[in-house]
């Protein structure tokens, strides 16, 4: 197990390599070769490596006791996968169609690909889809602060003290004055809040501010 400690950045890394070149064999073996059987084993294999990645992230904890930015790293990508992963696997999905049927010389999306990519364009469907990943990433997002925080705090008066104070996030606090338990948790949380804010702004933007439908 101790080999998984020091080289558990390698097999992750290993493992998300491995995972995109499922989705491409996928691609290829579907819409060139024509093998649908042999394509789906190779979705079947992505989802395993899913899997693994997320074992890999469990078995650090109960090697170490402490949560690492590895581990915080690969469950964001693990539900990432579960999450939005699906759509944007669709996207590809269609991308790839496109690509391989331009090179065969075919046509290779359907009508609902069509239907599909023309919804994109909608500016109504993409505030709604927006708005959906927000609700999303809201969710997620505030799942991993009480985390944080119930590691951090020894009672929930004292989780909400920090809520009613924020000077500790002024970047000069030491961790002992924060509600997170140990530095590698606070770096993640002030990134990740960025991010936050950022995807926010972004997402809504297509609510308040939305497109305007192109014509010709």
């Amino acid at each position: 197990m101790s080999l998984i400690v020091n080289y558990g950045g390698i097999v992750f890394i290993t493992l998300e390599v491995l995972s995109l070149l499922c989705l491409l064999l996928f691609g290829l073996t579907r819409y060139w070769f024509n093998r649908k059987a042999l394509s789906t084993l190779f979705i079947f294999l992505f989802i395993f490596i899913t899997v693994l990645e997320a074992v890999l992230a469990w078995l650090l904890y109960r090697e170490t006791g402490e949560i690492s930015s590895l581990q915080i790293i690969i469950t964001i990508f693990v539900l990432y996968a579960v999450t939005f992963g699906y759509q944007d696997f669709r996207k590809l999905d269609r991308w790839m169609k496109k690509k391989i049927g331009q090179w065969r010389g075919v046509n290779l999306l359907t009508a609902d690909d069509h239907r599909a990519v023309e919804k994109q364009k909608d500016p109504v469907y993409k505030a709604k889809h927006y708005r959906h990943t927000a609700f999303i990433h809201i969710g997620i997002f505030l799942s991993a602060q009480v985390i944080f925080f119930s590691l951090g705090t020894e009672s929930i008066v004292e989780a909400f003290s920090y809520l009613q104070d924020w000077s500790w996030l002024n970047g000069e606090t030491p961790i002992q004055s924060t509600p997170y338990p140990n530095e590698t948790i606070y770096s993640i949380s002030m990134i990740w809040g960025i991010v936050f804010v950022v995807d926010m702004i972004y997402s809504w933007s297509y609510t308040f501010f939305p497109q305007k439908t192109k014509t010709f």
